[in-house]
């Protein structure tokens, strides 16, 4: 006997309503997507506001002229964020939330600099600074790798996810590279101001974003793990241990981020140099922007190839390619070469980037995206360190031309030795994927 819920009539009115649902939850990916990108967006506006500056900043505060004073003030702020993104990602697997971690994050960060800009009038000197800096980038780190991670939590493709992210990250430095070095030729403070009021308004916006975290159901969140808060980040370390595949793109994400700390560093005092283009902040600043905006723009389309043709192909080619280029820049004979190299330098890095983070939240549970996203900051912080440390000491040491050297025959020397074991995880799919299934 036919059961009489289900006629033609009532399966096709529970099909529309199952259309329907799954519409009405695209559209609310769609829409915390945008809010997400905006928050990290502003995120990397209120950091790389500061880097054009950098030069004239650490005078103001206290530290003498010179690349040395400018290292260590962008190292205090990286080195928080090697200590606390897996923290903060842990903490948020545990609890089952995101989003307030989120808004504290971006408010305390905001509130660190207004500290920043109010250490010389109180008469406090650079050491003061650097620990504010600490301070603000242990609590900025927490609304950036937070965001991402809930930028994982969507649905819609890991790829156009970590697209969107990357696109807010490039957006976000080629805004702040611009913004950062016109307000700096205004003021040295000046940019230290703006960076706090876009921090505020990023932990304004983080608010109004729907929570996705998969653990969110308050006793089940002990269920990730048997460590309390650091339950997430115990399960994540055990899974890396289990598949050692997750250990590649963390150590693309190293070499990737250390070659944008050298830029954000030792890029900014060659383009300034006298001895080399002679820019002011803005032209500096301007120059990054040339790297930042098709970095920007280029991510989501790249993204979203990944998920068609694989991981493979955008992380091998893409870092190979960007290796060459970075050292191009710096043995450009006259700038316009210099300025060409470094919009190519932004495109093999969109290339490479949303299909390594990609590749992260393809290796691990979701109930332990937050530690895996936090470590994956780890290494990309402690890659800006290395390249804040090694940039500056190379250039201090040896001049611009063998630091671009170094940095870029690092990035070559990572692509070619981690080539297997990128086929081994992440082959690839379609006519072009094969290529590196059958390389």
């Amino acid at each position: 006997m036919s059961d009489p819920d289900s006629s033609p009539a009532t399966e096709a009115a529970a099909g529309d309503r199952s259309v329907d649902a799954n519409a009405v939850g695209g559209d609310a990916d769609a829409a915390d997507r945008r809010r997400l990108g905006a928050v990290v967006l502003a995120v990397l506006i209120s950091q790389v506001l500061l880097y054009p500056g950098v030069p004239d900043l650490v005078v103001a505060l206290g530290a003498p002229a010179g690349i040395d004073a400018g290292m260590w003030f962008l190292v205090a702020e990286c080195g928080a964020f090697v200590s606390f993104a897996v923290v903060w990602g842990a903490l948020s697997d545990a609890l089952g939330r995101r989003v307030p971690l989120i808004v504290v994050g971006a408010l305390g960060g905001a509130g660190s600099y207004v500290a920043l800009a109010s250490l010389p009038a109180l008469g406090l000197g650079f050491g003061a600074a650097l620990l504010v800096r600490v301070v603000g980038g242990a609590l900025t780190i927490g609304a950036f790798s937070l965001s991402i991670t809930l930028l994982m939590d969507l649905r819609g493709g890991n790829g156009r996810n970590m697209g969107a992210a990357g696109l807010a990250i490039g957006l976000g430095a080629a805004v702040g590279s611009v913004v950062g070095g016109w307000l700096a030729d205004l003021g040295a403070l000046y940019p230290v101001y703006a960076g706090g009021a876009v921090l505020a308004a990023a932990g304004l916006l983080s608010a109004t974003v729907d929570d996705r975290a998969p653990t969110g159901r308050g006793s089940d969140a002990g269920a990730a793990g048997d460590g309390g808060d650091t339950a997430g980040f115990a399960d994540v370390l055990a899974r890396a241990r289990r598949t050692p595949g997750l250990l590649v793109p963390l150590a693309f994400g190293f070499v990737d981020r250390l070659t944008a700390g050298f830029f954000a560093l030792v890029g900014v005092y060659y383009f300034q140099d006298p001895a080399t283009f002679g820019l002011s902040a803005t032209g500096a600043g301007a120059t990054l922007a040339l790297f930042f905006v098709p970095f920007a723009l280029l991510q989501s389309p790249f993204g979203a190839l990944s998920d068609r043709i694989g991981r493979f192909l955008p992380v091998v080619a893409g870092s190979l390619a960007y290796g060459v280029v970075t050292v191009g820049v710096g043995v450009a004979p006259v700038y316009p070469v210099a300025a060409a190299l470094m919009i190519l330098v932004g495109v093999c890095g969109a290339l490479m980037a949303p299909a390594t983070m990609a590749l992260v939240t393809d290796l691990v549970e979701p109930e332990v995206r937050g530690a895996a996203m936090g470590l994956f900051n780890v290494f990309g912080s402690l890659g800006f360190l290395a390249g804040f440390l090694i940039g500056g000491s190379a250039t201090d040491a040896f001049g611009y031309t063998p630091a671009f050297l170094a940095v870029g025959g690092l990035e070559l020397l990572i692509a070619l030795a981690l080539l297997p074991a990128v086929r081994s995880i992440a082959p690839g799919a379609g006519a072009l994927g094969r290529v590196g299934a059958e390389g």
